[in-house]
Parts: structure tokens; sequence; C-alpha cells
């Protein structure tokens, strides 16, 4: 097996569904299971470790439904609680079967933030804080993070294998610096939490803002993900499918979505 980058969330906060939503995104998903949506998070496989990125409240169910046997590195890209809910669901497998602290890498300015919510995993994890342009360098594949534009000190990751994959969930645009970085990649996976009015431009992005980010940074193939099909316009994701077949470099995003990058 070569290296491998799966999609193990592709909502935003809300999921999809929402237990409270009757919107027409939410009926979809509960008549078509495969229409539902955890919240965001991915794995990057190397075919010797495996690197989560961000732990999501729904991170056992994402585990178990991929059949993901172990976990190597946890990276969180921001300190929002859909991208750090999940961090606990990994303390036995650490405690009963790893047998040894999983490294975990923070920004910097969440470090304080997790030692005070999780206190008992202070021997779970490795701790250490990621920095912007750093890499991390792993067989077959390197990780960098690079700077995002959201509300919060947050970051995305360019992925290098024999293929690039840039990943940012929760962002409005990309500085100057990270598009120049990101330049040409095969894949470019990118927050499109809107559909309609962007309620937050200063922190995420609508399908229109995505799909021109994709452009402007010369991404050979344009994924939207992190989605909130509910607002600010519901919509189904097969309403999204058809719009976008004007669009022939954009997929939407889904659960259990794999990029190979090598191999």
């Amino acid at each position: 097996m070569g290296v491998e980058f799966k999609l193990l969330g592709t909502g935003a906060g809300l999921g999809i569904p929402s237990f409270y939503c009757d919107c027409v995104a939410c009926r979809e998903a509960y008549a078509d299971p495969h229409r539902a949506r955890t919240r965001s998070g991915a794995v990057l496989d190397t075919g010797v470790e495996r690197v989560l990125i961000d732990a999501s409240p729904d991170l056992r169910t994402q585990l178990t439904r991929e059949k993901i046997p172990s976990i190597d590195h946890l990276l969180i890209t921001h300190w929002h609680y859909d991208h750090f809910g999940g961090i606990g669901d990994l303390e036995y497998y650490v405690r009963l079967a790893r047998r040894r602290p999983v490294k975990l890498y923070l920004p910097p300015s969440a470090v304080h933030a997790f030692h005070s919510a999780f206190p008992f995993l202070v021997d779970v994890f490795q701790v250490e804080t990621w920095a912007f342009g750093r890499s991390l360098v792993f067989q077959g594949a390197k990780l960098t993070v690079l700077p995002a534009n959201h509300n919060i000190e947050t970051g995305g990751v360019l992925v290098e294998g024999e293929r690039r994959l840039a990943y940012f969930t929760d962002t409005a645009g990309l500085p100057e610096s990270t598009v120049q970085e990101i330049e040409g990649v095969d894949f470019l996976i990118c927050d499109a939490t809107f559909h309609g009015e962007n309620w937050f431009p200063d922190a995420h992005m609508n399908f229109e803002q995505a799909i021109s980010l994709g452009q402007q940074v010369k991404a050979k193939k344009t994924v939207l993900t992190h989605l909130a099909l509910h607002y600010s316009v519901p919509v189904t994701a097969a309403q999204v499918e058809e719009m976008l077949k004007d669009h022939p470099a954009v997929a939407l995003a889904h659960d259990g979505m794999v990029f190979a990058l090598s191999g």
C-alpha cells in the first residue's frame, strides 16, 4: 500500500444530520446514511505510521467505521471543540493496546487549554507544539503546517508524497504566504462551510469562495469539505453535486474519501 490521505469526517460543527434539525440536508442524510457527515478530521497513512489530523467528537465512530487499528501521531489544527472534542477517545487505546504515548502536536496557544481540559491524559500523550513552516517527516511523506485565516490560531497542512495535498478545513481564504507554498497542488481540500450567504466571512468560506480559492492556487482538484449544508440556505448534497457539474475540477467531499499520494 502506498501513502494515503483519508477524510474521516467532512461536516462542520453541527454534523449532518443534526438531532434538532429537519432541513432538506438532514432529511437527505436520514434517508441515505451515505449522505451523513461526521465532524471534520482526517488520517494520513504512510503504510508504516498513521497521523490523525484533528480529533472530532465523532472520533470513535470514525475510527471503527474505517477499521483504523492504530494511531501514532495526532495533530490538532486549532482549539475549537469540533476539532479536539474526541481526544479522550484515544485514552484506552493507549492504556490497553499501544502502551506508550501518542505524539500530540498542538497549536502553541492551546497547550494550557489542553492541560486544563484533559489533566487525566498527561501520560497518554507526548505533547509538542507545531510551528508554521515546520515539517514533520514520515516514511514516504512530509507534512508541513501552514497558516490559515480563522478566528483563532489555526493551521492547515501541506502533505507531500509523490503527489501534493493541502488540507484547510477552517479558513477564510488563505494568507499569500500559504498560497505560494501550496500553488499547483494535486488536491486542495478546503473549507466550504456555507451555501449562500457566508455568516462568518473572517473565519469560513462558502462554495463560491472555496471554488475561487482552488482556482487561485491552481489546484488540479478542489474538494469541498467542512460542510454545513443546513445554512445559510439549506441544500442537499445531491443538489450541490448537480451544481458542481459546471466545475469539473471541483468535487464534494464525503466521509471515508481517500486520496492516493503515492503508489
